[in-house]
């Protein structure tokens, strides 16, 4: 009996040391004859540098330590540390950062190479059973995972929502301040991650090259990494490019089970591709006068000519625009990326532009370049700021200004390259295909986020004062995006917008603008209103000759009980009646003479997903008499034309 006893302690003392994690440690400075797991865009150069991504577009990278590492059943304590460096084409601008991550598969192909970081996807996103655990170095500020800023590291578990960030910089240890890093600085940064098990903390720390490892991490976060982790996981790097060019770089690497990692010496790390210019030979600094008449003459004709040749490309620049120069694009370069502006390039007319397409020289980036034509400085240092701070924005269903320039009697703005080109195509050309009613619900519910991003999400109050069909441009994958700013005005939350001129279009101005003037985000919900109703049923909210207005003809469908009867014949019997019917409801609640009866785009977004009852409409529009509510409104006689004869307000501004 004590032998039997003895042989089955000894069984199981064998069996809880196979179960405890094995001693794993390794180290690369530089990555020249590793055998690592590359997918995607994932390349080791010549010099050892690790490049996760490169300049290509939409495109993600991924790298392995080759074999996978047992953290075993209980995950056991681990240590990492790395140098990293993000080079974007442009100092401000980046494409989506990247991630340092433990998972359980080296098969990340259906990962989306957008703002995912190429780990994860639309469907997968913050499932358990995901088993990913990530420490992301992010770039941009995407609202639907609640990013704090555009430049932050995070605590990632199965989400890119992450359970804890901060922004990106490091506590000094002489005065213990916090000091910032710009993640694409262009610059080599040392990253530290450690999971201590007994104490279930992980801990992040930044720290730029060369500073020893800062006492004060920048991330702490008590989790239990056991209920994530397997008891085998590779561990490794992913990136994405989305629509920027941006490369990421791997610089050394180590890593270290139960201890603590292998400290990496900067001296022997590859060197990164310069991105700046090589400073002057001192003997080319040396002015060497001039010794003969001849060469005067020929200095003189040389400059007449190259100023001649300067002169097709001058721009108009002034000293109070320096400060937003990053975000300045050359004329020479739009002049060029548009074969010069010929009309083969030519888009169509928007706003009060034309529009063209280009590929900017360099970085070979489709854009979409509007040509402004202005007369006179007077406002233009606030219409400048406002662009730049327009071209801030970032949301899926935006489309994102690049830049601007500026030359003699003209402005340029630079966009993103829609190329499905504007919705109404879609709705009234015959030589596009018809949208079917899950497309267009989609759209809806696009530029109904881009909306709540612009009223309530972002820094400022945007008020795009032009929401209608042509406005909403279709990428790739006919996601619907909000663009053409150009009539859009910025508030401080919390203050009241000044009041302006009247400008839109017709029959999408609330009719409180003929009396007060001013534009709310009121304002906007009400062309979203005419926006619905024109997408469901194809018409225009006026139609030219028409005695009646869109909204008129379905608010008296709705009041008859035949609503299916407006919906766009295109469609068939192809769509949720439910749904349509809501929408519909919605775009008349949105689309109420009265403000105070509209809904704000905070509660539409809750009606379009399903997650807030829609208000009764028989509640608002029953027994409704518009002139009576509206003088009671103190709406003078000018507004009182709504809703049946909207074409009296042709005196306003606007009708693009």
């Amino acid at each position: 009996m004590l032998i039997k006893n003895f042989a089955w302690a000894f069984l199981l003392l064998l069996s809880n040391t196979f179960s405890i994690s094995q001693e794993v440690e390794f180290i690369y400075n530089g990555f020249t004859g590793t055998n690592l797991t590359l997918d995607g865009l994932a390349n080791i150069e010549s010099n050892g540098l690790l490049r996760l991504t490169n300049d290509t577009l939409r495109m993600k990278g991924h790298a392995f330590h080759p074999s996978q590492i047992r953290f075993g059943r209980t995950t056991s304590s681990f240590s990492t540390t790395f140098v990293f460096a993000i080079i974007g084409e442009y100092l401000e601008l980046s494409g989506h950062g990247m991630a340092f991550f433990i998972s359980p598969t080296y098969n990340l192909s259906t990962a989306m190479h957008t703002q995912f970081l190429g780990l994860l996807n639309t469907q997968n996103q913050g499932n358990v059973t995901n088993h990913i655990f990530a420490i992301e170095l992010d770039t941009i500020n995407n609202s639907e995972f609640n990013d704090i800023d555009e430049n932050h590291v995070g605590i990632d578990i199965n989400s890119l929502q992450s359970s804890q960030s901060a922004p990106a910089g490091y506590y000094a240890d002489n005065s213990g301040a916090f000091q910032n890093l710009s993640l694409k600085s262009h610059k080599e940064m040392q990253v530290w991650v450690e999971y201590e098990s007994q104490e279930t903390q992980i801990t992040v720390t930044l720290s730029p090259i060369g500073k020893p490892k800062p006492r004060k991490p920048l991330l702490s976060y008590k989790f239990n990494l056991s209920t994530v982790l397997n008891d085998s996981m590779y561990v490794g790097f992913s990136s994405s490019t989305g629509g920027m060019h941006s490369s990421h770089y791997v610089l050394g690497w180590s890593f270290k089970l139960n201890g603590e990692a292998p400290s990496i010496n900067p001296s022997n790390l590859p060197k990164l591709p310069r991105t700046t210019p090589k400073g002057r030979s001192k003997v080319l600094e040396i002015v060497i006068p001039f010794t003969s008449a001849a060469f005067i003459l020929i200095l003189v004709t040389f400059l007449f000519l190259f100023m001649k040749r300067r002169f097709r490309y001058a721009e108009l620049l002034e000293d109070w625009e320096v400060e937003f120069g990053p975000h300045r694009f050359s004329y020479k370069d739009l002049y060029r990326a548009t074969n010069g502006f010929k009309e083969r390039n030519f888009l169509g007319s928007g706003g009060f532009g034309r529009v063209y397409k280009g590929v900017l020289p360099v970085s070979k980036l489709e854009v979409a370049v509007k040509r402004v034509s202005h007369k006179s400085s007077q406002g233009m240092k606030q219409f400048i700021a406002e662009v730049v701070s327009i071209g801030r924005l970032r949301h899926r269903n935006l489309v994102q200004l690049l830049g601007y320039c500026r030359r003699k009697g003209e402005l340029l703005l630079v966009y993103d390259y829609m190329p499905n080109g504007s919705l109404d195509k879609y709705l009234y050309g015959e030589e596009k295909p018809t949208l079917n009613w899950i497309q267009r619900f989609k759209i809806i519910k696009g530029v109904a986020s881009a909306l709540l991003y612009l009223h309530e999400d972002w820094e400022q109050v945007v008020i795009h004062r032009d929401i209608k069909a042509s406005n909403v441009l279709l990428d790739c994958d006919l996601n619907g995006r909000l663009g053409d700013f150009g009539l859009a005005r910025l508030y401080d939350h919390g203050t009241d917008p000044q009041t302006t001129h009247v400008v839109g279009t017709m029959g999408y101005l609330a009719p409180e603008l003929a009396r007060i003037g001013t534009v709310t985000p009121l304002t906007d919900v009400y062309a979203f209103g005419a926006f619905l109703l024109e997408v469901v049923c194809s018409k225009r909210p006026i139609e030219p000759g028409a005695r009646t207005i869109l909204v008129d003809r379905v608010l008296e469908h709705w009041k008859c009980g035949s609503l299916a009867d407006i919906v766009d014949p295109k469609l068939g019997q192809c769509y949720t009646v439910e749904e349509v019917e809501m929408v519909l409801k919605l775009g008349l609640l949105c689309s109420h003479p009265l403000p105070s009866a509209r809904p704000s785009m905070r509660q539409a977004v809750q009606y379009l997903e399903g997650d807030a009852p829609l208000p009764e409409l028989s509640a608002i529009y029953s027994n409704f008499s518009t002139v009576a509510v509206l003088q009671n409104e103190g709406f003078d006689s000018y507004a009182l034309s709504y809703p049946s004869t909207m074409t009296s307000f042709s005196g306003l501004s606007g009708g693009r």
